[in-house]
């Protein structure tokens, strides 16, 4: 029997499917993702009418919400599905957090989300929280940080020289590299796994600021400027200080003591060296 049905084969989901042998895993999807044989893939539209959905015990939920108002998609598959799987696993963010001025989080600390996507992410944990209780579906939650690898390491602004706000200011930076993601979502679809809340990360809080040039170190370009806050305040746009205006260090004790996953990548020097030589981008 299939064991594991990803919902959303994006970034993260098409690499779930590629790590499991055929017969372990299947998805629901859009369209085919490069790589996939068609014949693991239902193609569904979730903003459509749900045909009964037929799911694996296990179903891993990689897709984000939509850009305004409730996750009606989350809604619409739990409903369709013909039988309730035993674990559902949800694909959330650290945003929930929202400002914690650089201090460290666990997963018992009480969600203050400050920007729309976030205050989503939290309406859609408490919307599986109670579909997932009436179902005696047993729920994890997966809070997950930046993630980055091959085709995610920002390239092409590095070498547009794109500006940075000055290492000295920039706040702490929380990521996972996409392959230890793979990792965390595969052993929290196992229902032997105690369900919960989990944040995620490598556990290396060095900043986005740190981390571009590191890439372009590696890459041995020249970064970009480094700036002051203030004056990226006035300059980057609107999304972009969203990411860069909270601040928190994630604690990911659980997800290394009980989930069980200690980090291929804890150190995102070598992160960074593997994607880059995966999407064969000369050093």
């Amino acid at each position: 029997m299939t064991r594991i049905t990803v919902v959303g084969t994006g970034y993260t989901g098409s690499r779930i499917l590629k790590r499991l042998p055929e017969g372990q895993a299947d998805g629901i999807s859009r369209s085919i993702p490069e790589g996939i044989d068609a014949s693991r893939i239902t193609q569904l539209d979730l903003d459509d009418d749900l045909p009964s959905v037929t799911a694996a015990r296990s179903i891993v939920y990689t897709v984000a919400p939509p850009r305004e108002g409730a996750d009606e998609r989350l809604d619409r598959l739990f409903s369709s599905l013909r039988q309730p799987p035993r674990r559902f696993v949800y694909l959330s963010t650290t945003g929930v957090y929202g400002d914690r001025q650089g201090e460290r989080v666990v997963e018992t600390d009480a969600v203050a989300p400050q920007t729309a996507r976030a205050k989503q992410r939290v309406a859609a944990e408490k919307l599986l929280e109670e579909r997932c209780k009436e179902s005696d579906c047993s729920l994890v939650v997966l809070r997950v940080p930046g993630i980055y690898g091959p085709g995610r390491l920002g390239i092409d602004r590095i070498r547009q020289a794109e500006a940075m706000i000055r290492e000295r200011e920039a706040n702490p930076g929380n990521r996972i590299h996409v392959d230890d993601l793979v990792t965390c979502c595969i052993a929290a679809a196992d229902p032997e796994t105690p369900a919960g809340i989990y944040n995620l990360g490598d556990g290396d809080t060095r900043s986005s600021t740190w981390f571009s040039c590191e890439v372009a170190r590696q890459l041995r370009i020249e970064p970009g400027p480094q700036i002051p806050r203030e004056q990226a305040e006035s300059e980057f746009s609107e999304r972009r200080l969203s990411f860069l205006s909270e601040s928190r260090r994630i604690d990911t004790t659980r997800m290394r003591e009980v989930l069980g996953v200690t980090p291929v990548y804890a150190n995102p020097e070598d992160g960074i060296r593997a994607s880059l030589a995966a999407e064969g981008t000369s050093l």
